[in-house]
């Protein structure tokens, strides 16, 4: 995956050029917010938003095909309705953008899955905005798994009593569609020193005896907000446990983890687990180790789609191996 340059990436987040708000939206209806995953056999394939429709007219690519699939679903993350700041004045357009091109898709998505941060300050008012953006979704369902913004204050009571209905714990819960075993799990109410995401004793011995029944071919979606393997632990990108749970899906022969939280598109594969990581649809996050600290990143208009692209990742499953094929969505104009 192509990399931003060092240099550049300081002076974006130290621009003081001052982005107009028409200006920042249009590049951030493009950015790729949210990506598009299809099932066929129990073959996972992912495509960014802005990999399937035309910037000019809004709708899917002329003479775009896509596979056959059993079922399709989205995945969006980090929305932080709330959020103000001049890194993205307005959040709630860009997941308007996202939402649009959710339902330019072809055929509507199974379901939609949101992998947390939905609020920047688990505010009642947030939580009702993102609430009547996303009833315009065409889709089934849409699943939720908390981010550490969306349990502030009260530890993540008010998320719970809205989108936990149903859930265990603290809100993890599994699911099953089309032959898929579909995880979610909540490792940002207890997160340790510095920030790193935590699973915790009790949502462990869960996922044991939720996973304790499924034979070794079922195909594993895990979803939660922070990366479950060490992005850049000195930011908190990580979660401390997680090798405890990675452990119990290691017997599977094609387990995918989806998550959040760090704001860009990252991919890893170990065996049979392949590790992805959304972009947000609120504003981008510098790379690892490119700025003192994390958070939200200011950045000139003209750099905005590179810097926000997702990262179209296919996989097809074998006996004893695993093929990658990792594809910018939007490559720099």
């Amino acid at each position: 995956m192509k990399k931003a340059k060092h240099d550049d990436l300081i002076s974006a987040i130290e621009s003081e050029d001052g982005i107009d708000r028409a200006g920042f939206i249009k590049c951030m209806a493009w950015a790729g917010t949210g990506v598009l995953w299809m099932m066929s056999g129990g073959v996972l394939k992912s495509f960014g938003m802005s990999q399937l429709i035309d910037k000019g007219t809004g709708r899917i690519k002329s003479g775009l095909a896509l596979p056959t699939s059993d079922f399709s679903f989205v995945q969006i993350s980090d929305s932080h309705i709330g959020f103000n700041k001049p890194a993205n004045p307005d959040v709630v357009g860009t997941l308007q953008a996202a939402i649009d091109k959710i339902n330019g898709l072809p055929t509507a998505p199974s379901f939609v899955l949101h992998t947390g941060d939905l609020s920047h300050l688990a505010q009642k008012d947030e939580f009702d905005t993102l609430d009547q953006a996303l009833k315009s979704v065409k889709t089934g369902k849409i699943f939720y798994v908390p981010g550490e913004h969306d349990v502030l204050n009260d530890g993540g009571k008010s998320f719970l009593e809205r989108y936990g209905k149903g859930t265990k714990g603290q809100g993890w819960y599994s699911f099953d569609t089309g032959g898929v075993h579909f995880v979610g799990l909540n490792n940002v109410t207890d997160t340790s020193e510095g920030g790193l995401g935590s699973l915790g004793a009790d949502q462990l011995q869960w996922l044991a005896d939720d996973l304790k029944g499924l034979s070794n071919s079922t195909p594993i979606v895990v979803f939660a907000h922070i990366p479950l393997w060490a992005v850049y632990p000195q930011w908190g990108w990580g979660t401390r446990d997680s090798e405890q749970a990675l452990a119990l899906l290691r017997r599977f022969g094609s387990v995918s983890v989806l998550n959040g939280h760090i704001h860009q598109t990252m991919l890893k594969v170990e065996g049979n687990i392949t590790f992805h990581t959304a972009t947000s649809t609120a504003f981008p996050q510098p790379q690892p180790g490119s700025a003192p600290a994390p958070g939200p990143m200011k950045v000139p208009a003209e750099k905005l789609r590179g810097l926000l692209g997702l990262t179209s990742v296919s996989y097809i499953e074998h006996a004893h191996s695993l093929a990658i094929t990792d594809t910018p969505l939007i490559s720099q104009s």
